[in-house]
């Protein structure tokens, strides 16, 4: 099926306490997931709380990608969102699965704007008019 984009929605457990503390390694974690993906980015901003956690999204011109970290749980809560046929949400996903060191994970995909649902015929390339 069709659709705008794609949202996949992930649990990272047991990852590497540190590097979920760490704004400078988040960040640059979430920028080369970005480059995996073939994604264009925009802007990104990212923030460190106390005592601890990190917060960040990546504006990409094909959507998004945020992280947020709980350190003392081990825990990050990431959503990678890219529209379009060029670039793979998947490969961000492979990546910081890696780069946080996570052993255990629950990821689910979304279809976002599926074409049926919004009246695209699924046989016609998708053509944004502004």
């Amino acid at each position: 099926m069709k659709s705008l984009g794609r949202h996949i929605i992930a649990e990272f457990y047991d990852c590497d306490k540190n590097i979920l503390d760490d704004v400078e390694a988040i960040e640059n974690h979430m920028k080369e997931a970005t480059y995996e993906t073939g994604a264009t980015i925009v802007n990104s901003s990212f923030h460190r709380f106390l005592p601890y956690g990190v917060s960040g999204v990546v504006v990409i011109s094909e959507s998004h990608l945020t992280i947020h970290t709980w350190p003392e749980y081990s825990y990050a809560a990431v959503d990678l969102f890219t529209c379009g046929d060029d670039v793979d949400p998947w490969k961000a996903f492979s990546y910081l699965k890696k780069v946080l060191n996570s052993q255990r994970v629950h990821v689910v995909e979304h279809l976002r704007g599926k074409y049926d649902e919004i009246g695209i015929p699924e046989n016609s390339p998708h053509k944004m008019e502004v």
